[in-house]
């Protein structure tokens, strides 16, 4: 259960809940390949840590136009 970030006032960051999920994932899987020591390093997952950067605003996830 996640309980850093709040997870309704995570949601509040994105246009809908798919998004989230997908940018989070997505930040998630840049995070594992650039950075593959982060959790010895901070000690937090990859899908915690890119949840954190949504929240705290230092990653933005906005839609893609096709």
């Amino acid at each position: 259960m996640m309980i850093d970030p709040p997870i309704d006032k995570l949601i509040k960051k994105a246009e809908c809940r798919y998004a989230l999920v997908c940018g989070i994932a997505k930040r998630a899987r840049q995070l594992d390949t650039q950075y593959p020591d982060l959790y010895d390093r901070t000690g937090m997952k990859s899908i915690s840590y890119a949840a954190k950067e949504v929240y705290e605003g230092s990653i933005v996830i906005k839609r893609d136009n096709q």
